[in-house]
């Protein structure tokens, strides 16, 4: 009875993992048609863009989490600059 129930986890588990596979099948295709090349060159396409969109995401949340006070810093001078340039400009 365990075999069973473990088997069949193991099948439900499975069908599961590819119902969720949103990558397109090239396997329909002959190994060395246009076709399959098409779709294996739109594969690797799609992955190096997702994972620069990915490297580029992490890096500017490093970046803002690190440099947020002194982002805070810079703003409040470019304010006071701005203010003395009001001051000059109106005398």
């Amino acid at each position: 009875m365990k075999k069973i129930l473990f088997f069949s986890y193991l099948i439900l588990l499975n069908l599961n993992f590819n119902s969720y596979a949103d990558k397109p099948n090239c396997k329909e295709f002959k190994k060395f048609s246009i076709e399959y090349l098409k779709c294996k060159g739109n594969l690797v396409k799609d992955k190096t863009i997702s994972t620069g969109k990915n490297i580029i995401q992490d890096t500017k949340d490093f970046q803002n989490k690190k440099w947020s006070e002194e982002k805070k810093k810079m703003i409040k001078v470019k304010d006071k600059i701005n203010e003395k340039k009001e001051e000059v400009l109106k005398k």
